[in-house]
């Protein structure tokens, strides 16, 4: 297939839209920002004034009937996500969704079996898979630098003690919402990544704050069974600490501890794109460390993390895909798959119990 531009549509114009779609997606030659639907433009958050040029609906249904438009970007919130996927998929539009892929599996396992015989692509945007301290996981891991894994864990922990204020699906218990959604959605994923599918799950998910009068599931802990291996999950509101723990990770061989989170969603909030110099590079205060054995005595250094790829490859692979030069960045099997662990960790923590898989 010769190469040419794709006209994108985004559905939704908040934070996602624009902080991790639109940056990135305009820096990418064969993709054209060329429409958005924003039911309620205001004087100081209008797109068509901060992206001029571009075209503007009010209703999804609008904007998918444009036969312009070759790719649909869902970035409403995870109880629309469903049925503005499938509206697009029935209109022959190719879709990228944004986590959570759908609040059910079974929505999930729909959508993927559906745009395969629309002959559409479908790709969900799990953009942790390029966080910069995950590629150098995979790094230490591929390595067997850290020997046979036995514990694995991943943190996405806040102090954050009082529930934030404003109105908004983060905030209150909705279909697809909660921290096991919202974070551990991306947490679980890049273990499924790494490691496959766990035999067992447990799950305790909850709340941590002292005030919650909306019920909202604020926290989490997921544990992953593996065969003589154990992946632990958290995200937490309740952690006060100077520097939040992102991963540990302990082998035969070695074990890597690593704080901080990757700096790419701070700096696009603060309005650096990819191709900026060092976006993305972590500096080196926030490396990780590697201790490794010297016969029975262990030694630690500091473990420079990976330039990353940035959340940039994204969109490049799902440009080289619509040309038909290779597969979807995210394979939407895998997190339809997250999906159906997430609904077994909520599972396990009401009934008190570890489930199989």
């Amino acid at each position: 297939m010769t190469s040419h531009s794709f006209n994108v549509g985004i559905i939704g114009y908040g934070m996602s839209a624009k902080v991790f779609h639109i940056p990135l997606i305009t820096t990418v030659p064969e993709l054209n920002f060329y429409a958005i639907v924003q039911r309620n433009p205001k004087p100081e958050n209008d797109a068509e004034k901060e992206h001029p040029g571009i075209k503007s609906y009010r209703t999804s249904e609008e904007m998918i009937q444009d036969g312009n438009v070759d790719v649909v970007i869902v970035t409403t919130t995870p109880e629309t996500h469903y049925d503005l996927c499938m509206l697009a998929l029935k209109s022959n539009k190719h879709v990228v969704v944004e986590k959570p892929f759908t609040p059910t599996s079974k929505e999930a396992y729909d959508l993927v079996v559906f745009a395969k015989s629309q002959g559409r692509l479908l790709t969900v945007y799990q953009s942790r898979r390029w966080d910069s301290d995950f590629l150098t996981v995979t790094e230490l891991i591929k390595n067997n630098t850290l020997g046979r894994i036995v514990e694995f864990e991943t943190h996405f922990d806040r102090h954050r003690p009082e529930l934030p204020p404003g109105e908004n699906w983060k905030t209150k218990p909705v279909p697809g919402g909660g921290a096991v959604f919202d974070l551990g959605t991306h947490l679980i994923d890049q273990v499924v990544v790494t490691f496959g599918l766990p035999q067992k799950i447990t799950g305790f998910v909850g709340s941590q704050r002292e005030n919650n009068p909306t019920g909202l599931e604020d926290s989490c802990t997921v544990l992953l069974h593996y065969n003589r291996m154990l992946a632990t999950v958290k995200a937490g509101v309740v952690s006060p600490e100077v520097n939040q723990l992102r991963y540990w990770i302990r082998g035969g061989k070695g074990s890597y501890k690593k704080y901080h989170l990757d700096c790419q969603e701070d700096q696009l909030k603060a309005g650096r794109r990819p191709g900026d110099a060092g976006f993305g590079i972590e500096t080196d205060d926030k490396h990780g460390e590697l201790t490794t054995m010297d016969g029975s005595t262990p030694s630690s250094h500091t473990y420079p993390t990976v330039q990353p790829a940035t959340y940039r490859t994204f969109y490049t692979e799902f440009a080289n895909a619509l040309m038909g030069r290779g597969q979807v960045p995210v394979d939407p099997g895998g997190p339809a798959s997250v999906i159906r662990l997430i609904e077994l960790a909520r599972q396990s923590s009401q009934e008190g119990r570890s489930l199989e898989v």
